[in-house]
């Protein structure tokens, strides 16, 4: 006779099989203790030795007992991205639900992961990421510089992704669902210090559900590897290109509509404002001719009621962040 089992059992969903994902590059002094610090909750760890010259990954296969560590080398470097994605393959490979992503810097309390994933878990979202700006006092040890810089980016994050309710984009605590990442276009995601961004624009193209996590981030003597001079102009450009690619498929192929109708006659109005009452402007100062009330009104007013326009088309842009998982779906897709 079978043995009947508890009704509570049949009613419980098994645990989410859960990854994590450490791209390494020069982390000696931290990697160890950030692997202890892992808990029970996690299957295995999947430690990415992106051709590190201080040998990260030899020294963690020589001192790290952890039998659910595994050490991927890299023969040569590809950058954060580049190495991340190798652990997402990886974890994709043996089977994992949900890949966290950390890095070895000892920056990121590993106690927090359970936290990370809870919204995959409970089905509101398919990305989920930490926020270090979500509560005052949490910033209080963080460089003044990184804050602006937090901010800037963030800003501009918001236009090339559309996840107007996302902040801090380059956090690289995050966590996925793998029924996501097997549809993301991995040839076409930055393999550098872009990768986050990056990620987020390809989620929005797919419509991915995004949330935030509080996080705090721990700053001690470490240093970071990333040429802010370098990169600037990098990021610059990308979210430009990445917010013209975005408005163009999700306005005027995936769904044209009002807000199509918005931008377009907002765009050329306040366009036409501008270079008439610019010209007119550049005339009389070189010919001392007061320009008329009639050409200041067909200056101005082209202005005002263009952004009015624009003003309204990016309301409907902020309502139009994704709301449902893609995880629910059986065949999510990008469309880039």
């Amino acid at each position: 006779m079978a043995k009947s089992r508890n009704s509570n059992s049949l009613n419980t969903p098994p645990a989410p099989l859960i990854a994590v994902v450490i791209p390494c590059y020069r982390e000696r002094l931290h990697i160890l203790e950030v692997l202890a610090d892992i808990g029970p909750e996690i299957g295995t760890i999947f430690v990415v030795d992106d051709a590190c010259p201080d040998r990260t990954g030899e020294l963690v296969e020589q001192q790290c007992g952890d039998s659910r560590v595994r050490v991927i080398h890299h023969e040569t470097n590809v950058g954060v991205g580049g190495a991340t994605m190798t652990g997402y393959q990886h974890a994709l490979d043996a089977g994992y639900e949900i890949i966290v992503k950390l890095d070895g810097d000892g920056q990121m309390d590993p106690g927090q992961i359970s936290r990370l994933v809870t919204p995959i878990v409970s089905r509101r979202a398919d990305y989920a990421k930490g926020n270090r700006f979500h509560r005052t006092d949490a910033v209080a040890g963080m460089p003044w510089t990184r804050i602006a810089g937090n901010i800037v980016l963030s800003l501009m994050s918001k236009l090339s992704s559309g996840y107007w309710n996302i902040f801090d984009p380059t956090n690289g605590y995050t966590a996925i669902h793998c029924a996501v990442v097997e549809n993301l276009p991995t040839r076409n995601i930055s393999k550098g210090y872009f990768f986050e961004s990056e990620l987020l624009f390809r989620l929005g193209m797919m419509r991915a559900v995004v949330e935030d996590v509080p996080m705090v981030a721990r700053y001690g003597a470490e240093t970071s590897a990333m040429n802010i001079p370098k990169i600037i102009p990098e990021f610059i450009a990308k979210h430009v290109l990445h917010t013209c690619k975005r408005i163009y498929y999700n306005y005027f192929l995936r769904d044209p509509g009002i807000a199509t109708v918005q931008l377009v006659f907002g765009g050329l109005l306040t366009g036409f404002g501008m270079i008439f009452g610019g010209w007119n402007w550049y005339d009389s100062i070189h010919t001392g001719n007061t320009a008329s009330a009639g050409t200041v009104v067909l200056a101005a007013l082209p202005i005002i009621v263009g952004l009015q326009l624009l003003f309204a088309f990016f309301g409907q842009d902020l309502r139009n962040v994704p709301t449902t998982p893609l995880q629910s779906m059986e065949r999510p897709h990008d469309a880039t």
